[in-house]
């Protein structure tokens, strides 16, 4: 493993300086889930939640936080995201899968905005469906690939 690239030799934060390097397509896949009763999750995927279309809702929750990631996270340069995609599937009947995909051409990765967007849309879906259910867990929110840039591709080991 390198060097923590957000603290320079004194120790002090820093934003990394990413002017040098080449622009090029970068592309970052990430997931979580959202753990809650099956009742909860039917109505969910009945779309009878008082709120209204919990997933739409969640969905567009994530893509804006994505484009906010620089706000979100400290030391993340604000990137042009050239496009965030939010999937839902259902994980048996206790879960909801989230998968989001970012890409931007640019200097740095979007790893970040990736999980960030999963983040947002995991608490959404808690916020919508917290007056049924409190004891849901958002959890699993992880890195599955990336690609693009000087450290070329990676993806998480399925086993």
């Amino acid at each position: 493993m390198s060097e923590l690239t957000h603290f320079d030799a004194a120790g002090a934060s820093r934003m990394v300086d990413v002017g040098a390097k080449p622009i090029t397509t970068r592309t970052a896949r990430a997931s979580g889930r959202v753990r809650m009763q099956p009742a909860t999750l039917e109505l969910v995927r009945q779309g009878k939640l008082a709120k209204g279309d919990v997933l739409e809702v969640a969905r567009l929750a994530g893509i804006m936080a994505a484009k906010r990631t620089g706000e979100w996270i400290p030391l993340c340069h604000t990137l042009a995201l050239d496009s965030v995609e939010i999937a839902f599937d259902f994980d048996g009947s206790e879960r909801v899968t989230i998968a989001a995909t970012a890409r931007a051409t640019a200097r740095t990765g979007v790893e970040m905005e990736a999980l960030v967007a999963v983040s947002a849309a995991a608490l959404t879906i808690y916020d919508m469906c917290k007056a049924v259910d409190r004891g849901m867990v958002i959890e699993e929110v992880q890195l599955e690939e990336k690609s693009g840039g000087k450290s070329g591709h990676y993806r998480r080991d399925s086993g």
